[in-house]
Formats: structure tokens, sequence, C-alpha cells
């Protein structure tokens, strides 16, 4: 399942999904950001070739947008002054409509005060908006641009930089969507340049930030500190485009305040587990006679068990923003339709990052506690090194509370759609799903009681010069009220102990709830 969309308004990016009604959500460029926004239109009509439904922005996916462009505008002091004048931008795009029909334009106000991209989403009000988060993990997250100079117009398009001159995009938070995609069937080629339509290698921070389902064939169950809006128009008029902007405009607070700092503290009133520990002992030695089966391919199967809690009370970015202790060495994202549950995520795996045509993947093996003391930390992570055969490049990715064998690729792509087959190759990579791939998958559909949704699937966003996605573990369903689902999961290979890998998955929970 897959859903993306282009963010309308952002504080630095933005993009959300359907839990359960999708196979594959992407939203390009929010229409509310801290500092962004975009506008999406059109006076054309295409023929629908492309199977993902894009809310009035749909068509034939190799037929070129009129305009994609990024508009820069003074820098403002406050997000309040930044409205104004995103506002007043809005009005003047309304007297003076580009002379194309169809196309996406990019608004941004770079801000003086410092402003969390978390906090500024924390600060909207509920469910009025979809949301989303994406934080980089370090600087490979960062975009190639370079800032037009400006004389204040606000006509400068944003391009790539010739000097490859890094701006310091690391974290994304935003509010609607310019267009939306959404799909009920895997994620196809087709689908991939749809959305690829409304990015340009010239306006890198136009983004498609969205998420797939772990398996899209199963059945599906019930800081920078940039203000930005978009604007998008496709299959609507540009009238249409712009009178949603403004209706989103009216919903965005430009009162900024820090998240409860006592989120972590909620009480946990009941847990449950799916499969329970009996279960999960009988799943494995189910998996483990396959495994041991004469002449079975099956060489490893990963595991997953869902684990509802309910709560008092949980906010989903309050949550998010407790798991942010993991620093630069993980990825937090969040996604969550209007009126619906959040998918929440501290995930420390790429998936993939691609930087015009190179691109970079890197695999985690084996989960290990930190020791209590640094002797006990360099024995369990030599132990590590030695354990596990790992090639070409063997390192360890120490986080918190957890350490993992690490390991890195790079390449080159030889056009850009080979992105595409990047992502369906890499995803479900050999460490949520097994080896060989189609027979683990097969066994996960026959043993697994639960739905993974999004969980252990592609989290990210594709641009125009640059993309990147996360793998979705590490990860939580949450409803603020009602409680939250955690997902973890663990690879069962010859000689496999249920009750140890119980314990691993207890570890690997504890990355989310502790």
């Amino acid at each position: 399942m897959a859903a993306a969309g282009v963010v309308a308004k952002c504080c630095t990016g933005r993009r959300f999904m359907d839990m359960e009604s999708m196979r594959c959500s992407f939203s390009s460029s929010s229409p509310t950001a801290i500092a962004k926004q975009s506008l999406s239109f059109s006076n054309q009509k295409y023929q629908e070739l492309s199977s993902l439904s894009m809310n009035g922005c749909g068509g034939d996916p190799r037929a070129p947008l009129g305009t994609i462009e990024t508009r820069t505008f003074p820098v403002a002091p406050t997000p309040e002054s930044a409205a104004d004048r995103l506002n007043s931008a809005i009005f003047e795009l309304k007297d003076n409509p580009p002379p194309v029909d169809s196309g996406i334009i990019r608004l941004q106000v770079p801000i003086q005060q410092h402003i969390e991209a978390l906090d500024w989403l924390s600060s909207q009000t509920q469910n009025l908006l979809p949301r989303c988060y994406f934080s980089g993990r370090d600087s490979n997250f960062v975009p190639l641009v370079d800032y037009p100079n400006g004389n204040g117009n606000g006509n400068g398009n944003g391009h790539a930089s010739s000097h490859h001159q890094r701006d310091k995009l690391i974290s994304v938070a935003g509010l609607g969507s310019a267009v939306f995609f959404r799909d009920l069937n895997p994620f196809s080629l087709d689908d991939w340049r749809s959305i690829r339509r409304f990015l340009s290698k010239r306006c890198p921070l136009i983004r498609a930030y969205g998420a797939i389902r772990f398996d899209g064939r199963a059945d599906i169950a019930l800081s920078g500190r940039v203000s930005v809006l978009f604007i998008s128009w496709f299959l609507r008029t540009y009238e249409e485009a712009i009178s949603e902007l403004e209706a989103t405009m009216w919903k965005i607070s430009s009162d900024v305040r820090r998240p409860n700092d006592n989120a972590h503290r909620a009480v946990v009133l009941h847990q449950a587990h799916v499969p329970d520990q009996p279960s999960w002992h009988s799943s494995i030695e189910q998996a483990l006679d396959l495994i041991r089966r004469k002449n079975s391919p099956l060489v490893k199967v990963v595991l997953a068990r869902s684990s509802r809690i309910a709560t008092v009370e949980i906010d989903p970015l309050e949550w998010l923003a407790c798991l942010q202790a993991e620093g630069d060495k993980a990825y937090q994202f969040c996604l969550q339709p209007f009126d619906s549950p959040a998918f929440i995520g501290n995930t420390p795996e790429r998936l993939f990052y691609r930087n015009w045509l190179k691109v970079s993947s890197e695999a985690l093996a084996a989960t290990r506690a930190r020791g209590a003391t640094d002797s006990l930390d360099l024995q369990i992570g030599n132990d590590l090194l030695s354990s596990t055969l790992v090639e070409p490049y063997k390192a360890l990715r120490k986080l918190p509370r957890v350490q993992h064998l690490y390991s890195q690729l790079t390449g080159t792509l030889r056009k850009e759609d080979d992105e595409f087959k990047i992502l369906s190759c890499l995803h479900p990579t050999p460490a949520v799903c097994g080896y060989p791939m189609e027979e683990a998958r097969t066994l996960i559909s026959e043993i697994e009681t639960f739905d993974r949704g999004m969980y252990a699937g592609p989290v990210g966003w594709f641009g125009g010069a640059e993309s990147e996605f996360a793998v979705g573990i590490r990860s939580a369903l949450v409803g603020k009220g009602v409680g939250a689902l955690l997902y973890a999961g663990t690879g069962i290979v010859e000689g496999s102990d249920p009750a140890l890998e119980w314990k691993e998955l207890e570890l690997k929970t504890s990355q989310v709830s502790a």
C-alpha cells in the first residue's frame, strides 16, 4: 500500500498516509508547513493511466506539468510575519496567475526565529488537516540547494547548487497536501512516474513524502526554519487551487509551543501481544521445521509481534519528541491522515539514499543491548563483529540502548527510472522479511495473524535531485486517547531459541515504548 502527496504548508516539508485503507500513500509538498506552501492546479484533462488516486491531480504519468517552480521571499523575523508574507504572495498569485494550464509552485519564507519543526507541528490544531513529520538521521538527508539571493520580488526559483553547497534542512513538518496520491494496489512504475512529474532538480525542496505497506498484496485490516506553501493545479482549476490554499492558511497557528516533556510518563493500563508468548513459541517451531526440511530453500524468516497498549492518554507527537533522544543516529517520522491514528517511528535503518544518480544502501544485522560499563559495551560490540559475516564493510552502529552490526553499499544508477527498480528490489529487505524473500514472505502471510500495515515498509520522500527512504521499524500506530500498537520483529534461522527471540522483541519495543 502506498500513498503520497505534495505538502501544502510545512515547517520545512511534509507528507502523510492512510494506515487502514491504502497500500501506498505519498503527499507531495503539503499545503502548509512552517514556512512553506504549495499550490497545484490544472485546466487540462489527460487520460488516466496511473492506478493512483490523486485528489483531482491525476492523469497521464508521462504528461509534464506546465511549471514547477520555487519562489523565495525576504527573511521574516517570526512565524506570524512569515504567514503575513505568504498570504500576500497568495493574493498576488490570484491577481497574476501563471500562463500555464498545470503546475506546482513552492512559496517559501526563511524565518530568523529558531523553531523546531516538531514543535511547530505540535502547535497546530489536532486533526484539522493531515499531518506529517520526517527527521533525517545525518547530513546525507540534507538536500543540495542554493537559495537565490533575490531582491524581494518573490520570483526566484530554487535550484540545485552547482557547488554542491548544502542547506541545513534536517527536519520537515507539514499539514495538508497540494497533491495526494494513494493506491490500493502494489506500488507500480506508473505510480512512481505520476509522482515524479511533480518533482524537479531545479526545485529540490518540492518533495513527495510517503510510505508503502510491508506487503502490498496482503489484505488490509481495519529543523530547518522556513515557512512554506505549495500550490498545485492539474485537473482542478487554478482558482480552485488558490481557494483551497487560502482555506488551509486559516487553519494554521503561528503560536509555536514546546510539546509536553512528561509525555513518556503515560500510565499503561493494559498490554496484550499478538501473538502471545505460547503462540510465539509455536510460530517459531513452525518456521524452524520448514527451515530444517530437506531441500527447503528457506534460510531465514523474520517474524513480528504486534503489542496493543492501552493508556490514559497518548499524544503521538509528544511521544515522538521523547524518541528524539536517539539523536542523529535514527530517523523519526510521523504520518497521520485526517481524523486517523498516527504512524510514528524511530528507525535506525536506511533503505536507500539517492543524490542525483548516486545511490547508497545499508543493512543492520543482529541486535544486542548496550553494556552497563564501557568495557562490557566493548565486549558486546566485539562479539557482534566476530559472530556475523558482513561484506564488504563491517562496523557497529551504537544507539542509546542497543547496538547493531552495520554495513553499507554504494552504486550509480544508469537512468532516473532505475530509482523505482532500486525501491522495488530492496524492499522488503532480508532484515525485515527473510531469505529467500518470496519464500519468507509466503511463510509470514501464513503464520502471522495480524496486519503489519506500514511496519517494516519504506518510509521517506522522493525529490527531483535527491530521495531518501528508511525502513519503518521501531514503529507504532498511535491514537490520542485510544492507545497504541507497537511492532517489532526478529530473524529466525537454524538454531533460534523462541525464548531468546521473545527477549529480543522486548528489547526492540523498548526503543519505542521506554
